[in-house]
C-alpha cells in the first residue's frame, strides 16, 4: 500500500484518486473548496462520470480516501503527492500555471522526507522544471525529492475504464528512484509503460490531443467539401477508417470539438511553439476549421429559418459530449450564445448538464424532455450525440415542431430517411 496526496478534485484528481485508492493505495484528497469537501465526505459528487460515485463511497467505507483542505498535511503523510489542479488557458493562449506554482510553494514548506512529486495536470514543456526549482527555493532542510510528469489519457464518460485499463502509461523522470516507485505504483495495471525524460513526457500530452483535435478539424473539412460536390462524409470517413494506418475513430465530422482539454491543450501548444520561434501553422489552421464550424451551423439555421429573429430554437444536448455533465467550451453553449445574439428564443433539453448550464445560460428555457424542447419550437437543433436522442419518435418530433426542421450538428439521422419523413433536415457533409 502507497501513501498517496491528490491536490485538487476535478474530473483528473476525483477519478485518479479514487481508481488509486481502488488499487489498495491509502489516497488523501486536497481540496480548498470546504463545502465540497464536505459533501465528498458524504458521497456527493460535483461531477457527472459514470461509475465514479460508486467507487468513490466504497473506498470511504474500506477508509482508503480521504478528504481534506490541508495540502500541508496531506503532503506530510503522504510519499507520492499528484497535482492535479487546473491549467486554464489565458488570454494569450498560454496556460495559466499558477495554481501548480501554488501548489508547488505548499508541498516544498511540508517536506519531511523523500517525496515523488507527480505532475498529472496537462502543462507546457519545461513546467516539470519550473517546478523542482520552486520547491528547491523554498524548501528547508536536506529533504530529497523528484518531480515526475505523467500525463493522463482519461476520456470523460469513460474515465474510469481508461485509468485501469489504459493504452500505455506515460513516465517522464529525471532519476532511476523515482522510475521504481512509478513503475511499483502502477504494477496492479496491465498496460505498456513508456519511460522517458520530463519534457519528452510533457510534449507526448500535447501532441497527442494536438494529433486528435487534427483528425476532427481534418474531416470536418472534408465534410464541407463532401457538401460542395454531393459527397457522403459518413461513406468517406468508413473507408478511411478501414485504412489501418488511419483508423476509423475521431473521424466523425459534426459541429466540431470542444470540452476541457482539445481547445485548452491546442492553445498551449501553439503558444509553447510561438515562444520557442516556431509557427505551427497546422494547429492554427485545426482551430480555425473547428471555430468555423459554428459559423457553418448558423449558416445552415439561417438558411432553414429565413429569419432567426423571434423565432423559437430547440436545443438538444448541452454537455461538449455524452456520458457526462462538463460544459466547459461546449459547442452547445456557444451556439445557443450566437443564436440569442440573433433574436433566438432558446428551449434546451440534456441528460445531465442542465444544472451546470444553468449557472451558465440565460433566458434559456429549459425542458423535462426533447419532446418539450421540439414543442412549439420552429427548429430542432442537436448539438451532443446523446443515446437517447438516437430512439427519438421523429413523427412525434414532426407534430410537437412548428416546422419540421431539424439541424443535426452531430449527423445522428440518415438524411435519406428524414426527408422521407418530410423534415427540411440539415446535416455535416452529407446529402
Amino acid at each position: 500500500m502507497q501513501k498517496i496526496a491528490v491536490i485538487g478534485t476535478g474530473y483528473v484528481g476525483l477519478v485518479t484518486a479514487s481508481c488509486l485508492a481502488d488499487m489498495g493505495n491509502r489516497v488523501i484528497c486536497v481540496d480548498n473548496d470546504r463545502k465540497k469537501l464536505e459533501n465528498l465526505k458524504k458521497g456527493i459528487i460535483p461531477i457527472y462520470e459514470p461509475g465514479l460515485e460508486e467507487l468513490i463511497i466504497k473506498n470511504r467505507k474500506l477508509k482508503r480516501i480521504f478528504f481534506v483542505n490541508s495540502i500541508r498535511e496531506a503532503a506530510k503523510e503522504s510519499d507520492i503527492i499528484f497535482i492535479c489542479v487546473g491549467t486554464p488557458t489565458q488570454a494569450d493562449g498560454g496556460a495559466d500555471l499558477s495554481a501548480v506554482e501554488k501548489v508547488a510553494s505548499e508541498i516544498a514548506r511540508a517536506m519531511n522526507g523523500y517525496k515523488v512529486i507527480v505532475g498529472k495536470s496537462t502543462v507546457p514543456a519545461e513546467t516539470g522544471d519550473r517546478i523542482k526549482r520552486t520547491i528547491e527555493m523554498i524548501k528547508r532542510g536536506k529533504n530529497n525529492f523528484d518531480v515526475v510528469s505523467n500525463p493522463e489519457f482519461l476520456r470523460e464518460g469513460s474515465a474510469i475504464h481508461d485509468t485501469m485499463y489504459p493504452d500505455r502509461i506515460v513516465i517522464g523522470v529525471e532519476s532511476k528512484r523515482a522510475e521504481e516507485v512509478m513503475r511499483k505504483l502502477y504494477r496492479p495495471i496491465k498496460a505498456p509503460i513508456v519511460v522517458t525524460n520530463i519534457p519528452t513526457a510533457e510534449i507526448i500530452k500535447h501532441a497527442c490531443n494536438s494529433f486528435l483535435s487534427t483528425k476532427i478539424s481534418f474531416i470536418n473539412a472534408i465534410a464541407n467539401i463532401c457538401e460542395l460536390v454531393g459527397a457522403d462524409v459518413e461513406k468517406v470517413a468508413e473507408a478511411m477508417g478501414l485504412d489501418k494506418r488511419i483508423g476509423r475513430q475521431f473521424l466523425n465530422a459534426g459541429a466540431g470539438f470542444g470540452g476541457y482539454c482539445f481547445p485548452k491543450d491546442l492553445d498551449a501548444f501553439i503558444h509553447l511553439a510561438e515562444k520557442k520561434g516556431y509557427d505551427f501553422e497546422l494547429l492554427k489552421s485545426v482551430r480555425k476549421i473547428n471555430n468555423d464550424q459554428k459559423k457553418l451551423l448558423m449558416k445552415k439555421t439561417e438558411d432553414a429559418l429565413w429569419i432567426v429573429k423571434n423565432k423559437n430554437v430547440g436545443v438538444l444536448g448541452l454537455s461538449f459530449k455524452p456520458h457526462t455533465d462538463d460544459i466547459r467550451n461546449s459547442v452547445s453553449i456557444e451556439m445557443i450564445k450566437i443564436l440569442q445574439h440573433a433574436g433566438a428564443k432558446i428551449k434546451a433539453y440534456d441528460p445531465k448538464a442542465m444544472q451546470k448550464s444553468k449557472a451558465e445560460l440565460a433566458k434559456v428555457t429549459f425542458c423535462k424532455s426533447p419532446y418539450d424542447a421540439a414543442k412549439n419550437s420552429d427548429c430542432l437543433m442537436i448539438l451532443t450525440e446523446w443515446e437517447e436522442f438516437y430512439k427519438l419518435d421523429l413523427q412525434k418530433v414532426k407534430k410537437l415542431l412548428r416546422q419540421p426542421i431539424i439541424i443535426d450538428g452531430r449527423n445522428i439521422f440518415d438524411p435519406v430517411k428524414m426527408k422521407k419523413l418530410g423534415f427540411v433536415y440539415k446535416c455535416i457533409g452529407r446529402c
